[in-house]
């Protein structure tokens, strides 16, 4: 069956009753009007609201739908890894509950594959133009995040959370057998997986729009938790959990010290203020200003 079906789309859902079903009308929408071999794979993160019934009440007219069930509430990341070892498609998409139309920015990331790369990963626009109401703390807490995992684990993306990103299906069944996180964090395993197993990720930018006011990403709380996957992933690295193409790819350790943090600090999309006073207190700020 693997044979007949081009794309797998996998979103992982959790209590989404209320947006989940915009998406779904605009993926079979869009995969009939486009007559494709696709397949929509929701997977229910135990999910304690009527999500499975709305998934169900549009699985019942179309073909293209499954719906995977979790026993308990495990993590967005637990949910993708079901979602992927049950993809048969050619190309696995990772999409959001909630990205309805900014699915269509897709063609984008099948070029990449078609072209030779196993990974690609969506960049949303810094900027809020285009009608983007991205609020500004999310803004902040984004570039802190993805500057910490350029600095801590050497990921050189700008955006590691795009809610659209598309793998290979060798890729993808391979990098979710290694997978431990199984929280916010697993983006930011599976990029680290990818470029440690010799994978080629390549960041493609994107440009769709984005309701910010139903997300239900809690800077605090989830913020945390974010950080905490980081760490653990940092620590999984560190001690060798995760496997590498050879021995001698690239090592975290040298990734820590101050100088490396600096260079990366000065180099980050951050407000120039942010980083005139880094500079100015660094006791390496020449060093830095050479690069």
């Amino acid at each position: 069956m693997s044979e007949n079906i081009s794309a797998s789309i996998v979103i992982p859902a959790y209590n989404e009753q209320h947006r989940i079903s915009a998406t779904l009308d605009y993926l079979l929408n869009y995969i009939r009007q486009g007559n494709l071999r696709a397949e929509v794979i929701v997977v229910d993160d135990g999910s304690i609201d009527d999500t499975c019934k709305v998934v169900e009440s549009h699985a019942a007219s179309s073909l293209f739908l499954r719906l995977l069930r979790m026993r308990a509430h495990r993590g967005k990341g637990a949910a993708t890894r079901e979602g992927f070892l049950s993809a048969q498609g050619e190309i696995v998409y990772l999409c959001d509950a909630d990205l309805s139309s900014g699915f269509a920015e897709c063609t984008k990331l099948e070029k990449v594959l078609l072209a030779g790369g196993d990974v690609a990963i969506g960049s949303r626009p810094w900027v809020r133009s285009l009608g983007h109401n991205r609020p500004w703390h999310r803004d902040a807490g984004r570039r802190v995040f993805n500057l910490s995992a350029r600095c801590l684990l050497g990921l050189n993306f700008h955006d590691t959370q795009c809610g659209l990103k598309a793998f290979k299906r060798e890729a993808a069944k391979q990098l979710c057998t290694h997978q431990r996180i199984k929280g916010w964090g697993f983006d930011l395993e599976l990029l680290l997986l990818a470029r440690d197993l010799g994978y080629e990720v390549v960041e493609v930018p994107l440009d769709f729009y984005h309701d910010y006011s139903t997300s239900k990403f809690h800077l605090i709380g989830d913020g945390f938790a974010s950080f905490t996957d980081l760490g653990r992933i940092l620590w999984y690295d560190l001690c060798g959990f995760y496997p590498r193409s050879n021995q001698t790819s690239n090592s975290v350790s040298g990734q820590l010290s101050v100088r490396n943090f600096l260079h990366q600090l000065s180099r980050a999309e951050l407000p120039s203020s942010w980083k005139l006073a880094v500079e100015e207190s660094s006791p390496h700020s020449s060093i830095v200003n050479d690069q």
